[in-house]
C-alpha cells in the first residue's frame, strides 16, 4: 500500500486562532506531541520576531527527533536566511515557499500579477535551495486559482528546484470530487510529490482528503487542533478503517494518538481557551514567566491598553512575580496586573466615606465623600444597585461622566471575611484606564478601583 505523508500544521493553525502568540512551552508541547505520535513533518509559523523566534525554533528543532522540521521563508529573498537560521540545527530541515496563486489573493494581498508571481516563486525557491536541499512550494488558495496558472506555477516551482508542491484549499468550498480532479491535473503536470491541505469549512475535510489520496496525492496536511483544519485524529481513524479501499496507509501511532493529543491540549487549552472564553471579542491571552516585553505589549494592546515603555516594563516585572507562584495567567489576571502596575498616578482624589441604602423594592441611594486638594466634596445619587449608585455619586463629585468599559469583582481570599478585589476600566477619549481596589467590603473595593482609574485619567490630562 502507498504510504501517505502526514504533515502537522497545528502550530500554524493555533497561532492563527490566537490573538497573542503561543508561549514557548505551548509550542514545545505541540511539537513534541506531533513528533511522538509519528507525523512525518512538523510545520511552524513564519518568523515574526527574528531574535525571539530564532531562539524558540532552534530549541524546538533540536528536540524533534524523527520528523522533518519546516518553516515558511516569507515573501522576500532576504527573509530566506532568517528562516534558515531558525531551523538549520534540525536533523531534517525544510524551507517552505508559501505564495498565493488565485487572482484575488495575488492582486489584493501582494499586489502582483501572474507573470510577477511566477518570477517570485522561482526567485524564492532558488534562494531557499542555496541554504537547504529540501524545499517545498505551497500554492495558497489554489482551489480559487485559474487552473492554467496553477499548473504553470507548480511547473515553475519544480523547474526552480522544489522537491514538493502543495495544493491548499483555503476557501474550503470545493467538494471532494472537485478536489480529486484538481489533484489529478497537478499530478499529471509534475513529477515531484504532491501534498494537499484541505479545509473542513463545510465539514467534508476527511472525505476531501480521501478523494485527494485516491487521485494520487502523496501527502496530507493535518492539525491536532485548529479551526477548519483536517484533524489528525479523524483522518487517522478513517484511514485505519478504510485505507485498504484506496490502497493507502499512514504511519501514525493510532494506539496512542488520541490520548497523546488530549494530554497535549489539556496542557495548553485550559488557560489558553477555557479561561479566556469570556473575552467579548474572542481574544485569547496566556502569559507566563517566559513572556517577552513584546508579548506583554501585544497582550495589553489586545485588551485595548496603550502602555508606555516604562509601563510595559513594570507590568512584565509584576507578571513574572505572579507567574512564579501561579505558573501562567489569562486575560483576567493580566488585566488586574495592568491595573495595579501600569501608570501609577498621584492621588488627586482620595476616597473618604460612603453610605448606601439598597433593597429589592426601590432604587439604591448612595452618598460618596471624596477629598481633592484638601477640599471635601460630596455626591449623592440613586442607581440600579449599590455599585451603580456609588459610581453615579462619584460622577456627581467630580462633575464628569466617563464611560465604564468594564467592571469585575472576584474573591481574593476564602471564608466569610474574604478579601474582595474589584477592577474598573474607564474609557476617556478612546483610551482605557484601569483601576484596582481591594477590601472586605466589595462596595468600598469598587469605589477604590474607580478612584484609582480616575486618578490616572486626571494625571495624564494634567
Amino acid at each position: 500500500m502507498k504510504k501517505i505523508i502526514i504533515s502537522d500544521i497545528t502550530l500554524k493553525k493555533i497561532s492563527e486562532d490566537r490573538a497573542v502568540s503561543l508561549l514557548f512551552r505551548e509550542k514545545s508541547s505541540i511539537a513534541n506531541c506531533a513528533d511522538k505520535i509519528g507525523v512525518d513533518v512538523i510545520e511552524v509559523p513564519a518568523v515574526k520576531s527574528p531574535a525571539e523566534d530564532k531562539i524558540i525554533y532552534k530549541t524546538i528543532a533540536q528536540n524533534v527527533q524523527n520528523a522533518i522540521f519546516a518553516i515558511p521563508v516569507g515573501f522576500n529573498t532576504e527573509d530566506v536566511a532568517v528562516a534558515w537560521e531558525c531551523i538549520k540545527d534540525a536533523q531534517k530541515p525544510r524551507l517552505q515557499i508559501e505564495l498565493p496563486v488565485s487572482t484575488l489573493r495575488m492582486e489584493y494581498t501582494y499586489h502582483v500579477k501572474q507573470a510577477k508571481m511566477l518570477e517570485k516563486i522561482s526567485a524564492l525557491i532558488k534562494a531557499a535551495k542555496e541554504f537547504c536541499a529540501d524545499v517545498e512550494f505551497s500554492a495558497l488558495d489554489a482551489t480559487r486559482a485559474d487552473e492554467d496558472f496553477l499548473i504553470a506555477a507548480v511547473k515553475e516551482a519544480e523547474a526552480s528546484g522544489a522537491n514538493i508542491v502543495t495544493i491548499c484549499d483555503d476557501a474550503g468550498a470545493l467538494t471532494p470530487d472537485n478536489i480529486a480532479e484538481l489533484v489529478a491535473k497537478v499530478k499529471a503536470a509534475v513529477s515531484i510529490p504532491v501534498y494537499v491541505q484541505v479545509s473542513d469549512n463545510v465539514s467534508m475535510a476527511v472525505a476531501s482528503a480521501f478523494y485527494a489520496v485516491k487521485s494520487g496525492a502523496d501527502g496530507l496536511k493535518c492539525a491536532m487542533a485548529g479551526k477548519n483544519a483536517l484533524l489528525t485524529g479523524e483522518i487517522s481513524d478513517a484511514i485505519n478503517a478504510c485505507g485498504t479501499q484506496i490502497d493507502a496507509e499512514i504511519k501514525l501511532n493510532n494506539t496512542k494518538i488520541h490520548a497523546s493529543i488530549e494530554d497535549m491540549l489539556s496542557s495548553i487549552s485550559h488557560d489558553a481557551y477555557e479561561t479566556n472564553k469570556a473575552v467579548s471579542d474572542g481574544k485569547k491571552i496566556l502569559l507566563d514567566t517566559d513572556s517577552t516585553i513584546d508579548q506583554v505589549a501585544q497582550a495589553a494592546a489586545v485588551l485595548g491598553y496603550e502602555l508606555s515603555d516604562s509601563d510595559v516594563g513594570n507590568v512584565q516585572k509584576a507578571l513574572k512575580q505572579v507567574c512564579e507562584k501561579k505558573g501562567a495567567v489569562g486575560y483576567k489576571e493580566f488585566e488586574a496586573i495592568i491595573a495595579s502596575s501600569a501608570m501609577q498616578a498621584p492621588s488627586t482624589y482620595h476616597f473618604e466615606t460612603y453610605t448606601t441604602t439598597s433593597s429589592n423594592m426601590s432604587a439604591s441611594m448612595s452618598q460618596v465623600t471624596l477629598k481633592c486638594n484638601d477640599e471635601i466634596i460630596c455626591g449623592v445619587s440613586n442607581g440600579d444597585g449599590p455599585i451603580d449608585s456609588v459610581f453615579r455619586a462619584i460622577e456627581q463629585c467630580i462633575g464628569h461622566h466617563y464611560e465604564l468599559d468594564d467592571f469585575q469583582v472576584q474573591s481574593v481570599t476564602e471564608g466569610k471575611e474574604a478579601l474582595g478585589s474589584a477592577l474598573v476600566r474607564l474609557r476617556n477619549n478612546g483610551k482605557l484606564y484601569s483601576g484596582n481596589g481591594t477590601s472586605t467590603d466589595i462596595v468600598a473595593a469598587s469605589i477604590r478601583a474607580y478612584i484609582n482609574a480616575l486618578n490616572k485619567i486626571v494625571f495624564e490630562e494634567a
